[in-house]
């Protein structure tokens, strides 16, 4: 499926600016990009998404994110003829999942790097990978509430 090529990126991407991360910068080093907006900030994450976490959570993050990739190749091989749209989607959320499965499997931890502030507003540290997901999430959502019932409308006229 040439679909599986966007995880694969997503993937990719996602592992290299990790490894740049871990390679140039010290735990908590931060670089200001655009000051006070956008900053590069190294911060590792053993929980789960905005750092929720509780004991022993490393190993059910793991095992849920191995349930959630798992379903997630399923639910993509069944809309193989689905819409485009659809497909793009959770192959955005595939790659994102992958990408930070690696890093709670190689390293028990999640790299995260992206920092954006707004005046005293500071939202959570995030990377490639959490991007993805979030980008296919919200792709997923617009398409199953917007287009996909002008579809079925479309069809059954």
């Amino acid at each position: 499926m040439k679909i599986l090529q966007v995880s694969a990126i997503v993937v990719i991407l996602d592992q290299i600016t990790k490894a740049l991360t871990r390679s140039y910068f010290s735990l908590y080093d931060s670089i200001p990009v655009i000051p006070n907006f956008f900053h590069l900030t190294y911060v590792t994450n053993d929980g789960m998404a905005f750092g929720l976490n509780f004991p022993g959570g490393i190993y059910v993050f793991t095992s849920l994110s191995i349930l959630l990739t798992i379903f997630l190749v399923w639910y993509l091989w069944k809309e193989k003829d689905s819409h485009l749209l659809i497909r793009f989607s959770l192959a955005m959320i595939l790659g994102g999942a992958i990408g930070n499965l690696i890093d709670r499997i190689l390293f028990g931890k999640v790299v995260d790097f992206l920092d954006f502030m707004f005046g005293d507003f500071h939202w959570y540290i995030f990377n490639v990978a959490d991007s993805s997901v979030t980008v296919g999430m919200s792709i997923f959502l617009y398409f199953s509430f917007f287009i996909q019932p002008k579809l079925k409308a479309k069809a059954v006229s």
